[in-house]
């Protein structure tokens, strides 16, 4: 069996290769690819493969703009951290989704509805309607976001999911962390601070400074330093002060207030 695997996170990526190799001794991981530029580029100059993992969130956009163009006859089993009308449209299509972190069971049951599928005459012409039928159905609805709602992140030797709602601030200390609102650092394999801006809606999050992005939700307080910029407040400790600096402090207040 030959796996293309879609897959912006690296963590996640290296992950899901292991589940697999668990699960299926005999698959061969053809590629890992991450964006949604590098897969249009791979389908123009390889054969299709016998499965495809995707995440739906990638770096430069969502998966489904890969497959409204290739629109590939093969199966697609789609992971995703998206909400219940997503989910929903999945369900009704028979397109299986997995939701992050990847369970080895729920992977392990996928796994083994594909190769049902695949058992059937016309199986390719069913995956190839199915996921028409599923393009139209979430751009009919509008069921994707271009925002991300949970990141993954390293917590002891664990890979776990965090909802944007308990994430109080992202920070840059050399590598890129993760604060939750309870106080839990956790470490991502983000590399920059503007990799999660693009990411994050701005309704809620704003970058205040080099080294912050920060979650308004948990913004307790705010006060104008006599130079102009300002000193916020989490209502979590942070290592260093979250300043916004005097050229950002109307956008700032602006943002804050909405």
């Amino acid at each position: 069996m030959k796996i293309l695997l879609i897959e912006d996170e690296p963590l996640v990526a290296k992950n899901l290769e292991n589940l697999v190799k668990q699960l299926e001794a005999t698959a061969n991981i053809i590629a890992t690819i991450d964006s949604v530029e590098e897969a249009l580029r791979w389908f123009r100059n390889n054969a299709e493969p016998d499965l495809i993992l995707s995440d739906i969130q990638l770096s430069d956009g969502v998966s489904f703009d890969i497959f409204q163009e290739i629109q590939p006859l093969c199966p697609i089993i789609f992971t995703t951290a998206y909400d219940e009308y997503a989910i929903r449209a999945f369900k009704l299509n028979s397109i299986d989704y997995l939701l992050k972190p990847i369970d080895r069971e729920e992977l392990k049951v996928a796994f083994e509805k594909f190769k049902r599928m695949s058992s059937s005459n016309t199986s390719n012409n069913r995956f190839q309607e199915q996921l028409s039928h599923l393009l139209n159905d979430l751009e009919n609805k509008s069921a994707i976001t271009k925002f991300k709602t949970r990141f993954t992140a390293h917590h002891q030797r664990n890979i776990v999911a965090v909802g944007i709602e308990k994430i109080a601030c992202f920070y840059r200390d050399e590598v890129i962390w993760i604060q939750t609102t309870d106080n839990q650092r956790l470490i991502t394999d983000y590399n920059s601070l503007d990799e999660i801006e693009e990411l994050i809606d701005p309704d809620f999050f704003i970058r205040a400074n080099r080294q912050f992005i920060v979650n308004k939700n948990t913004i307790e307080s705010y006060r104008t330093h006599f130079t102009g910029k300002i000193e916020v407040k989490l209502i979590v400790s942070t290592k260093d002060d979250v300043v916004v600096s005097k050229e950002k402090a109307h956008q700032f207040r602006a943002w804050f207030e909405e």
